[in-house]
């Protein structure tokens, strides 16, 4: 039996999670997310896949975030018929989330194909539509946590809470090799791993020996104070007092699930006990609405009745959106995307980052190449919508309420799965994490040939066999998908341009400047 698996993403980044393993039997997938970040990396969504859709038999998902399932609907419009399997709250939620996700790549491709018109470019057409996320839905196959999972002949599957979101899982996967002892090999996927210390999830769980631990290293380089829910409300209405105690708004990039229902629960705590001034908090995100509901539905009592405290307010459409820009002061904004890449936010910082007295509080990682890492950066200016923008807000970041293990956490959960005969892959983190956490593990005693750094579309042999796996070409160098690319370079290009235009005093000094600037470029 020939047992290989591909790194189809999340291989020196942290987005695009892919896993492609094939077997003698037949080929599967451990998720199939989107790429976030740089233009360039996100440019990975419009490509071929690195294998033959109509070639995969079924997909076994961690869990809902966009970059774990993002293109399932491109897989089945690319020809895959099989199931996908996962557990009841992410398949409600993927029931939501694809959709919205197909809305949005429309609506994107409508503003850019707009644009494209004026300056005589050709038309883009979308990754997939809302029609063909839909049309995914019915190949959605629910699976309890700790049952045995039959996903093509000789291979099983079995789902472990990873305490990271509503549903999500560590997957361990059984594959039968033929051998006289009649061991099979196993594998067992972390997806993203939680920290136990959420406020809906429970610590992570998952087996112990297997023969190949594939583990997500997202926070492998550091460590963040451990508190207590008292202390993280505490660090929340400190950043809210400050931001609205200035005058102006808060807006809060979100991811639209679970961390928008995280600070909703806080939030309403903190109103409930008098520790906030009785301020409108919008949700400008239909995602983040239909999520609510669908964690009010698998959460216990009292949290779900603290996801519709009377000062939520869920923002119904997009003529109520536009019109938050009227609103100066005073109101908290939470909306998507956490990243800032796309959705309402954009319009909401827009509107805001002009602003002095406004605040921009970022409460999830920000992937390298991201608009919301290029904020946290500290630029001064950003084009939005090919609009140039000032940045007068005040930009704070809230890093408690990742739901991702940091590198403690990481290291317990891994020591806990030890022994692994074979094979220790390091994944999902960008290239100074996973170094970081390969140094920790081996300071463990744990040796440096048992961990594997793989990098996009790397294939690891795991079992040798008759079969040749398919081995794809790499289709971007690890440097690639963890820093900025030219596109950030340009933007950060044209801003500095414009800065240093304006410092001038006289027309004559910017005259001779945009002269030496396309000297230098060849174009006089």
């Amino acid at each position: 039996m020939t047992i290989s698996v591909t790194f189809c993403g999340a291989a020196g980044g942290v987005t695009g999670s892919c896993y492609f393993l094939q077997t003698d039997r037949g080929n599967f997938l451990v998720d199939c997310g989107m790429f976030q970040g740089s233009k360039t990396v996100r440019e990975l969504n419009y490509g071929k896949f690195p294998f033959e859709a109509d070639r995969i038999s079924a997909v076994l998902l961690t869990h809902a975030h966009i970059d774990h399932t993002g293109l399932v609907p491109k897989l089945v419009k690319a020809g895959f018929g099989g199931p996908i399997y996962a557990t009841e709250p992410t398949c409600d939620l993927l029931t939501y989330m694809l959709p919205d996700s197909g809305y949005i790549q429309e609506s994107e491709v409508e503003r850019l194909n707009r644009r494209n018109a004026r300056r005589g470019r050709p038309e883009v057409t979308p990754i997939y539509t809302r029609e063909d996320a839909e049309n995914t839905l019915s190949q959605l196959k629910t699976v309890e946590y700790h049952e045995w999972l039959p996903v093509i002949d000789g291979v099983r599957a079995r789902f472990w809470d990873a305490g990271h979101l509503l549903g999500s899982a560590s997957i361990e996967v059984e594959i039968e090799n033929g051998d006289k002892d009649g061991k099979p090999t196993r594998l067992l996927f972390s997806g993203d791993v939680g920290t136990g210390e959420a406020v809906f999830n429970e610590a992570p769980e998952a087996p112990t020996g297997v023969d190949y631990l594939f583990v997500e290293t997202t926070y492998g380089d550091r460590n963040r104070p451990v508190m207590t829910d008292e202390e993280r409300r505490e660090m929340l209405r400190k950043e809210v007092q400050d931001a609205l105690g200035n005058g102006g708004n808060l807006v809060i990039p979100s991811f639209a699930v679970a961390r928008t229902q995280e600070l909703l629960v806080d939030l309403a705590h903190l109103f409930n006990r008098g520790q906030l001034p009785p301020a409108n908090v919008f949700v400008d995100s239909p995602l983040a609405q239909r999520a609510t509901d669908v964690f009010a539905k698998h959460l216990k009592r009292g949290d779900a009745q603290a996801l519709s405290h009377p000062k939520f307010h869920m923002v119904p459409d997009v003529q109520a959106s536009k019109q938050l820009a009227q609103v100066t002061s005073g109101a908290i904004i939470i909306s998507a995307s956490g990243m800032c890449d796309a959705g309402r936010i954009r319009y909401h910082l827009k509107n805001n980052l002009w602003r002095p007295n406004c605040t921009v509080l970022l409460v999830g990682f920000q992937a390298a190449g991201s608009f919301g890492r290029v904020l946290q950066g500290g630029a001064k200016h950003v084009r939005i919508h090919g609009d140039e923008i000032e940045v007068r807000a005040r930009i704070r970041t809230l890093d408690v309420y990742s739901g991702h293990a940091d590198q403690d956490m990481l290291l317990q959960w891994t020591k806990n799965r030890l022994p692994v005969a074979r094979q220790i892959f390091l994944t999902h983190g960008e290239e100074g994490a996973r170094a970081a956490f390969r140094e920790v593990l081996m300071a463990q005693g744990i040796e440096e040939k048992l961990i594997s750094m793989p990098m996009l579309d790397d294939t690891a042999t795991l079992k040798k066999g008759k079969g040749q796996p398919a081995i794809p070409q790499a289709r971007l160098s690890g440097e690639e998908l963890s820093r900025d690319d030219w596109h950030n370079l340009y933007a950060g290009t044209v801003t500095a341009l414009s800065e240093k235009l304006r410092s001038l005093e006289t027309a004559e000094e910017r005259k001779e400047m945009l002269e030496k600037v396309l000297r230098d470029i060849g174009s006089v």
